[in-house]
C-alpha cells in the first residue's frame, strides 16, 4: 500500500511540474526551431473534449517507425488519449517550424523498456540526458510504438 501511495504522488508531483513549466517550455524552444534532434512533439486528440493535446516528447524516430517511452505508462495522460483514439500526429523542429507525420500508436506491453531506451540513446547526447531524467521520475516505465504513415 506505501508503495502505491508513493508512485501516486510522485506521478502527481511530476505531472504539475511537467504540465505548468517543462512542457510549455520546450513547446516554445521547438516551435523555434531548437531542440529538434532530441525532442518532438506528439500530438493526440482528447479522449473526452475531442481536442487536439500536445506534448512534447523526446525525438524516438528510426525509419517509419517513433518509439515513445511513457514514464508513468498507461496512468500517463497521453496514454488514456490514444488508447481512445490511437491516431496521432508527430511534429519534427526543422527549419524553424514544426514539420508533422501522422500514425498510429500502439502500448507495446512486452517490450524491455530499458533495453529499448538503451538503443534509443546511442549517439544521441540530448537523448541520453532526457532519458537519465525520465528514469527518475518514472513510476511505470512502457514502450509506445507508432507506426508513421509513408510519407
Amino acid at each position: 500500500m506505501a508503495e502505491r501511495w508513493r508512485r501516486t504522488t510522485k506521478r502527481r508531483l511530476t505531472r504539475g511540474v511537467e504540465r505548468r513549466l517543462v512542457n510549455p517550455v520546450n513547446r516554445a524552444v521547438l516551435r523555434a526551431g531548437r531542440l529538434g534532434a532530441t525532442y518532438a512533439v506528439l500530438e493526440t486528440t482528447g479522449r473526452h473534449s475531442g481536442l487536439p493535446r500536445q506534448i512534447p516528447v523526446a525525438n524516438g524516430l528510426e525509419g517509419d517507425i517513433f518509439w515513445l517511452i511513457s514514464a508513468h505508462g498507461r496512468h500517463a495522460n497521453y496514454v488514456y488519449n490514444l488508447r481512445a483514439n490511437p491516431r496521432v500526429r508527430v511534429g519534427f523542429a526543422r527549419d524553424g517550424e514544426l514539420h508533422w507525420r501522422t500514425g498510429t500508436a500502439h502500448p507495446v506491453s512486452d517490450d524491455d523498456t530499458r533495453t529499448r531506451q538503451s538503443q534509443l540513446v546511442r549517439g544521441r547526447l540530448g537523448y541520453r540526458i532526457d532519458a537519465v531524467l525520465l528514469r527518475m521520475i518514472a513510476t511505470d516505465l512502457t514502450t509506445i510504438r507508432i507506426e508513421l504513415d509513408p510519407s
